[in-house]
């Protein structure tokens, strides 16, 4: 019997036999494995969030160490590492099936030190011109690819039944490296700006370490361009990309804006040093989306979340017309939580999509299913991700503009109505019972 084959190795730490939807495989072998190499991507992820959002934290000290920055400039500062990051999530989430996920966790751990060698030497010198800022913001997009990479791979070790928790885990995980950079920097930079990019090298060193020696690649993710660059020819690939604008790009522009958004808004009543707890609760409530996502149903879990998101710039609308910073942050929590429920859910649904569109194929269907679902979550990571370079932007266009955030809230609340209809019109409306397959599942 297949399930009672342990996972088999060659060198080079390459598994060949990996059967995760089998229960005495799983049992036996599979959690194990899984959970080690899940433990150590989040490390990695971790610290490529971190890397990636690190201007964030920086921007708002940049002024006080004595760069003349003008607030658009300090506002592409924050948004070039995303757009830079949202486009190598493609290349990212093929590395896996080109070089084998432990592989290429090691050599995206590596790739980290590039931004914080650039900051730390920008920062100790006033008279570096401005490009080479937007240089070193833009090689912080390597942490933004790290995500694509990491959540293609964990979804290989995973059986379909676990996958919208453990997917949630991980995002959490690196999530969380948002928040714990725009905590630490602050504190780090008291003792010199040349510091916010030092403080990160043993921990890089360390994590690509671990990578290298208790990682493992799956033969089962070794697949060429042309299998998995079907998913692009998908319907659903890029319906899921575009919600994930909604979801996981709000997470990342609001986490990359809002630190500079609170010192425009509110400079005389409040410090930008809060920010970091609206990454903080997104981070959190990832894992709780995935959860809600399996019990629930994804689509279902993601319209709430839609909803919840404009609810929230509402509230932020009235906290800015009280000028009133307690209902403002409040309004951001929600914000905050609800994208990372959204991620949560939205992620949970694209593997759920195309096993039940494989359900009724050929025997080898849900092997295919896994390496399209591979494929699209890293597509989806890519466009999305976006988001975190157009609400940056949209930000400081209104400020420019108008003074005010006010402009910007407000496109934001009708993309949200835009995202909620696109979710029904594809996985919500009862037309969908004439679609096979996909009616009956967990989507």
């Amino acid at each position: 019997m297949s399930g009672q084959q342990p996972a088999t190795r060659r060198t080079g730490r390459w598994i060949d036999h990996w059967e995760p939807e089998d229960p005495t495989f799983w049992a036996a072998t599979g959690r194990r494995v899984a959970t080690r190499n899940l433990v150590f991507s989040i490390f990695v992820e971790h610290l490529g969030f971190a890397i990636w959002l690190l201007w964030s934290a920086i921007v708002v000290i940049l002024p006080k160490a004595g760069f003349p920055f003008t607030v658009d400039q300090l506002f592409w500062l924050v948004a070039v590492p995303n757009l830079v990051g949202s486009t190598l999530r493609l290349p990212y989430t093929f590395a896996v099936s080109a070089f084998g996920g432990r592989n290429w966790n090691v050599a995206s751990a590596l790739l980290l030190l590039v931004p914080v060698g650039l900051l730390a030497w920008l920062t100790t010198d006033t008279a570096h011109p401005y490009w080479m800022f937007l240089v070193a913001a833009a090689a912080a997009g390597f942490g933004g690819g790290n995500f694509a990479s990491s959540m293609a791979n964990v979804s290989y070790f995973y059986p379909e039944r676990r996958k919208g928790f453990a997917l949630g885990v991980n995002a959490a995980g690196g999530n969380l490296g948002v928040a714990v950079v725009q905590a630490l920097i602050p504190l780090v930079a008291t003792a010199g700006l040349v510091y916010a990019g030092l403080v990160w090298v043993v921990p890089i060193v360390a994590a690509a370490l671990c990578a290298y020696f208790f990682m493992d690649n799956l033969a089962v993710a070794k697949t060429d361009f042309g299998t998995q660059g079907k998913a692009f020819l998908r319907k659903h690939t890029w319906v899921m990309s575009f919600l994930y604008i909604g979801t996981f790009g709000s997470f990342i522009g609001y986490s990359a804006a809002f630190p500079l958004v609170v010192k425009a808004t509110f400079a005389e009543s409040a410090s930008p040093y809060f920010a970091f707890l609206g990454p903080l609760v997104g981070s959190l409530s990832r894992p709780v989306g995935g959860w809600l996502a399996d019990r629930y149903g994804g689509a279902r879990v993601t319209a709430w979340s839609f909803m919840a998101m404009a609810v929230g710039v509402v509230g932020a609308l009235a906290g800015l017309r009280q000028h009133g910073f307690p209902l403002f942050l409040g309004a951001f929590m929600l914000l905050f939580t609800a994208s990372g429920i959204g991620n949560g859910s939205t992620y949970r649904m694209i593997p759920a999509i195309f096993t039940a569109q494989a359900e009724h194929g050929e025997p080898d269907a849900r092997l295919r299913a896994r390496r399209e679902a591979a494929a699209a979550i890293g597509i989806a990571s890519s466009i999305g991700a976006f988001g975190g370079f157009l609400i940056p932007r949209g930000f400081a266009m209104s400020l420019g503009q108008t003074g005010s955030i006010d402009l910007a809230l407000y496109v934001f609340v009708g993309g949200y109505a835009v995202f909620l209809a696109t979710n029904w019109w594809f996985y919500r409306r009862r037309v969908l019972t004439r679609v096979p397959n996909l009616a009956h599942s967990r989507i």
